[in-house]
Formats: C-alpha cells, sequence, structure tokens
C-alpha cells in the first residue's frame, strides 16, 4: 500500500503540519471540514502546499518522522522546490467545493 506524506499551512503561511496518509483527498478534506480535533484543527491548516508518494507506507512514515525534525528554514525550502508560490494544490487532487459539500452530506 502506498503511502502519501503532506504539509499543510494556514492562510498567513506561519503554521505547518506534515502529516501522512494512504488517502489524500479523502483526508485533506477532513483537514477542510475541520472533522478531527487537534493540531491541524487548532491552527487552520488547510491549505496543501507540498506532497510526495511513496511506495510503501513505511517509507512515508519515516519521511514524515525525518520532516518533522528538520529546520523550518529546510521545509520553506522544500515547499518552495516542489511549489514556488506556495499555491493550495487541493484543486489539483480534487478537493473542490462539490467534493467537500459531498463529504459534508455523508457525515
Amino acid at each position: 500500500m502506498q503511502g502519501i506524506v503532506y504539509i499543510l499551512t494556514n492562510k498567513n503561511k506561519t503554521t505547518l503540519y506534515i502529516g501522512v496518509t494512504s488517502n489524500l483527498k479523502r483526508r485533506l478534506a477532513e483537514h477542510k471540514l475541520h472533522l478531527n480535533k487537534g493540531f491541524s484543527d487548532t491552527y487552520n491548516t488547510e491549505c496543501l502546499v507540498f506532497y510526495e508518494i511513496h511506495d510503501k507506507v513505511v517509507d512515508a512514515i519515516n519521511r514524515e518522522t525525518c520532516l518533522k525534525r528538520w529546520k523550518r528554514e529546510w521545509k520553506d525550502n522544500l515547499i518552495r522546490e516542489f511549489n514556488p508560490t506556495w499555491t493550495d494544490l487541493s484543486e489539483e487532487i480534487g478537493v473542490n467545493e462539490a467534493y467537500l459539500k459531498d463529504i459534508t452530506r455523508l457525515t
């Protein structure tokens, strides 16, 4: 099973959240809809600015652990290399208003 490491930020780009999932589209919708209480919900990190896909979940978990230890400057550079303008990549992976409405109806 594949794993995906992702980084979210808030609208002011002051806070980063690093996570891992096997279904990025579903997990991002959960963040945007604040379905799970915790760090991401508290700091409103809803903007997807980085993700990378790994063939194995264990590799993604190891990468997540590594990234969480990085200095903020290194994380910023990684994001800039992948997404120079820090654009929200949500729609690129299919998380748009219609998808969020569908998820809301199911919860």
